[in-house]
Order: C-alpha cells, then sequence, then structure tokens
C-alpha cells in the first residue's frame, strides 16, 4: 500500500513541476511579446488551471508583479498625456491671441481703406 502511495505522490509532484514551468513559461513568453499578464492570460496560454495560479504563491506572486509594472506603464503614459495636453492648451491660447491680433489689424486696415476711397471719392 505504501508503495502505491509513494508512486501516486511522485505522480503530483511530476505533474505539479510540469503546471509550474508550464504557468513560468507562459508568464516569460508575455513578458516578451509586452502582452497583459494577468492570471485569466496566463491559464488560457499555459493550461493550467486558474486555481493552482491563485493557490501556487510563487506564480501568483510573479503574476501580481507584471500587473503591477503593466500599471505603473500606464501611469507614465497618461502623465505623458497630461503634458501634452498642457502644452496644447498653451499652443491654443497663444493662437488665440495672435487671431485677435490679426482681427483687430484687419479692422484697422479696412478703416483706413474706407477714408482713403472717401477721400480719393471727394477729389473726383
Amino acid at each position: 500500500m505504501a508503495d502505491m502511495t509513494s508512486n501516486l505522490e511522485g505522480s503530483w509532484s511530476k505533474r505539479k513541476a510540469e503546471a509550474r514551468k508550464k504557468a513560468l513559461d507562459a508568464i516569460r513568453e508575455m513578458q516578451m511579446k509586452d502582452e497583459p499578464v494577468n492570471f485569466n492570460s496566463v491559464h488560457n496560454r499555459s493550461g493550467v488551471s486558474k486555481n493552482y495560479l491563485y493557490n501556487e504563491p510563487e506564480i501568483r506572486k510573479s503574476i501580481e508583479e507584471c500587473r503591477q509594472q503593466e500599471k505603473s506603464r500606464l501611469v507614465v503614459r497618461k502623465v505623458k498625456y497630461d503634458k501634452t495636453s498642457q502644452s496644447k492648451d498653451v499652443i491654443i491660447q497663444a493662437k488665440e491671441k495672435r487671431i485677435a491680433k490679426l482681427e483687430e489689424e484687419n479692422r484697422k486696415l479696412k478703416h483706413e481703406l474706407e477714408v482713403l476711397r472717401g477721400l480719393l471719392y471727394n477729389t473726383k
């Protein structure tokens, strides 16, 4: 009886090692391809159960670290977007000032043209 148990334990440990290798390989591959790493995607890629991924501390930690790194990258992208949004507002403001200045100059030139046309008409 003890012999059967040892055979089962050997089989279990072998299956556990294979599942661990599949999961870690899937995580590495997804990182290389810059794909999002989460429990569901690792489950789909490796064929390992989600329950195993959640219950195995090393794999769970690895997945959670990858998720944190992805969140950090998103925050950096958002900061870059905010900077460009602010600079865009400054550019728009400068263009609005320039438009107002050109419109004022246009008004003055039209008025000057009317005065000159009036003088020209009076001299004829």
